[in-house]
């Protein structure tokens, strides 16, 4: 069964997504995500000028060989934009194989392992009251777990608060924002936003205390700080929020820089989560082996697949470390439907972000995976579960998007 069309479908619905399409000589399609947020094009060039042409005439059995093929044969190895479409590539190859054996994807990854993925949303507000709202409202939804942002006083606009001035990008085109919260807007360059670290140390345990006291001791309750610490500041973060008992704290200084994630580890108990903005197994082994982190975050769609993606959590594995895959409504429903087979076939299944898609998303990617009682299951379907749309995408075009930067009070960069 041999490779006989490769086509990159780049296409807007309510944001930008980059869709690899794989069709064998036989008629079999298969699907993959190499969404790249804010840098789309660079991953939609890279598939089409130098990856697509390498295709044509594979075995698309031979998707372990493959993957190698272009990861070691393109020399430059690893980085977003490779690896985002190495996974494009390697899921959609998974999707024809079990499309033609017959059977949903986890099948080929060793069968159910549990019998849903617990899940955790979105809770956002600019203050209190609107957060709690926020809360109660994905509790009714079903949501088990919450993760929790908040608006920073000084602050006009903060990461992850659907609220937040620069946070309605995607409602532009008809999204939700509550659901589908996209802070990539569509400028012709990034919109600044500003941050007070002091502000956020002082401001964050309130924010916990709070919600403790109003939602009780139970519910699983997370947080992400998005690179935005030094280790000292991280440490101190993590050591204020240990009372409130959070599931984790993610990403909370930047991980280039792996030794610096000892020195928050040692001052406190919070679980740790990173990963994200990882793109291969060399990026996490200091992390593994000296277990400084307990949650692995990084997604199929920029991790180089189903298969590099499954390597990484066997080697959390060994020490006793999770997964928990980062799903925000950027990655596209492909990636998504492969974390959730990958995600049910896995023995260290931790969590799973889930942001849910808007209608207008669902339009292009029609999705048999299903959300009830806080729990994600896959499609039932052969492959992935996933089909794309071509009548409803051609209504899309793409659109250029930036993420925001961010700068401290006296006009420094810092990370946003």
């Amino acid at each position: 069964m041999r490779i006989a069309n490769v086509e990159v479908l780049v296409s807007s619905p309510g944001r930008n997504f980059v869709t690899l399409r794989i069709t064998t000589d036989d008629g079999v399609v298969g699907l993959g995500d190499a969404t790249l947020n804010g840098r789309e094009l660079a991953a939609a060039a890279y598939l089409t000028e130098h990856v697509a042409p390498l295709l044509i005439g594979r075995d698309a059995h031979q998707i372990e060989d493959t993957w190698q093929y272009l990861y070691r044969g393109a020399y430059w190895r690893r980085g977003p934009v490779t690896m985002a479409s190495i996974a494009a590539v390697d899921t959609a190859l998974w999707d024809i194989k079990a499309k033609v054996a017959g059977l949903p994807l986890y099948q080929l990854l060793g069968g159910k392992s549990r019998s849903g993925l617990l899940v955790y949303g979105h809770a956002s507000g600019a203050e209190l009251p609107e957060l709690f709202d926020s809360i109660h409202e994905h509790l009714d939804e079903g949501y088990r777990a919450v993760r929790v942002q908040t608006g920073i006083p000084g602050l006009p606009s903060v990461y992850g608060v659907a609220s937040s001035r620069n946070a309605s990008a995607g409602a532009d085109a008809g999204s939700d924002t509550r659901y589908d919260y996209e802070p990539a807007r569509r400028n012709a360059i990034p919109v600044e936003e500003t941050w007070d670290t002091r502000a956020y140390l002082r401001h964050a345990p309130t924010v916990f205390d709070a919600v403790r006291n109003e939602f009780g001791p139970e519910l699983p309750l997370l947080h992400d700080a998005h690179h935005r610490l030094t280790p000292i500041q991280a440490a101190k973060l993590g050591k204020s929020l240990e009372p409130y008992d959070l599931f984790w704290l993610e990403d909370v200084t930047p991980a280039e820089n792996q030794d610096a994630l000892r020195r928050v580890r040692e001052h406190t108990t919070t679980p740790l989560a990173i990963g994200e903005v990882f793109n291969t197994i060399w990026d996490y082994k200091q992390l593994f082996e000296e277990q400084l982190i307990d949650y692995v975050r990084s997604p199929v769609t920029h991790a180089g697949g189903i298969t590099a993606l499954r390597r990484i959590f066997d080697y959390a594995a060994v020490y006793q470390i999770k997964s928990g895959v980062h799903g925000p409504t950027d990655v596209s429903p492909v990636g998504l439907a492969a974390a959730i087979h990958l995600g049910i076939a896995i023995p260290n299944f931790g969590i799973q972000e889930y942001m849910q898609h808007s209608p207008v998303t669902h339009e292009v990617f029609e999705t048999t995976y299903t959300f009830s009682d806080g729990m994600l299951a896959p499609s039932e379907a052969p492959g992935l579960g996933v089909d794309y749309n071509d009548e409803a995408a051609s209504a899309f075009a793409y659109a250029g998007a930036y993420l925001p930067v961010n700068r401290l009070l006296d006009g420094s960069m810092h990370d946003w």
